[in-house]
């Protein structure tokens, strides 16, 4: 049965307590994780409504709010952190959470958000090349040996005699990539990935996507069986006809438009569901498009 685990977007004006009473609820109700996106400014060029939260911070509290679920970010852009330090945030998180915590890892693409929060943003090839060395660097830094020393000498980061594995959980913290399936990221999933994302397909997309993923893993002999396949897309559901219109008012969605995603009734949105798992995903990520509306997480879960 397909895994459904709950995206929420934080950087569109949810509080820490909106996402704490989200995610409890989510837990109590089955989900199979909670995820935020990793975002200083909200997307699209829509105005910051409150001060931002930072994702790791939140999930290192969640951590400690919740038992069972599965908590991550979908996804941490490789240019927002070194991977020194963020190798012992998210090990920390994991300490925290009892071996709960999974990392989605990203090249990193919001300009704007690099602008103004004074961060470098490179061309894109200099983005994938710092993405794959932190890969290496992460990899190593959670699979050492508590005591360890690491050294790491490359383009683009350094490290020398760096304490590895003192946070270390069994199991290490699961690393997310994703993407469209193209070829460099088809590549560095294969290598180092515990699961790959197909992010916000179109209809034909998944099936096409989950043919690249599984030859690329046996180019690598890699048995393609052990690289998970999730998707992720909005998610506007209801009970019935009027709840979905209703629901979706409230988010400013217009049902007119191809938004593409997992948007219907319970009914219609469990078919959708079943075959995308018949093209091989075996989890989904809702994206929520109002974290604070506790009610669609009720009416997401009779998707289960």
């Amino acid at each position: 049965m397909m895994r459904l685990r709950i995206l929420a977007e934080a950087q569109d004006g949810a509080s820490y307590d909106d996402l704490r009473e989200a995610a409890v609820l989510a837990e109590q109700l089955g989900f199979d994780g909670f995820f935020t996106t990793d975002h200083y400014l909200p997307l699209h060029g829509r105005p910051a409504l409150v001060p931002p939260l930072d994702a790791w911070t939140t999930l290192a509290a969640l951590a400690r709010e919740t038992s069972t679920i599965a908590l991550g970010t979908l996804v941490t852009p490789a240019t927002l952190r070194a991977p020194g330090p963020l190798g012992v945030i998210v090990a920390q998180v994991n300490a925290m959470s009892g071996g709960r915590t999974e990392v989605g890892l990203g090249a990193g693409w919001y300009e704007a958000e690099h602008r103004a929060f004074g961060l470098p943003f490179p061309d894109v090839v200099t983005r994938f090349d710092r993405l794959e060395e932190q890969l290496e660097i992460l990899t190593r830094y959670w699979r050492a040996e508590p005591g360890t020393r690491l050294d790491h000498d490359g383009p683009h980061y350094r490290l020398q005699d760096c304490p590895a594995g003192a946070q270390a959980t069994a199991p290490t913290p699961r690393i997310i990539l994703g993407g469209h399936g193209k070829p460099r990221g088809l590549r560095l999933a294969a290598r180092w990935a515990d699961e790959f994302n197909i992010e916000f397909p179109r209809p034909g997309v998944i099936e096409q996507v989950v043919g690249r993923v599984r030859a690329e893993c046996a180019a690598q002999g890699r048995d393609p069986d052990t690289l998970a396949i999730s998707a992720a897309h909005l998610a506007c559901v209801g009970a019935d006809e009027a709840d979905l219109a209703g629901r979706a008012a409230r988010a400013g969605l217009d049902l007119s438009l191809d938004l593409g995603g997992q948007i219907g009734t319970v009914e219609q949105v469990r078919a959708k569901l079943a075959g995308i798992e018949a093209a091989g995903v075996g989890c989904f990520y809702l994206q929520l498009p109002d974290v604070r509306d506790l009610d669609h997480l009720r009416v997401l879960a009779r998707l289960r």
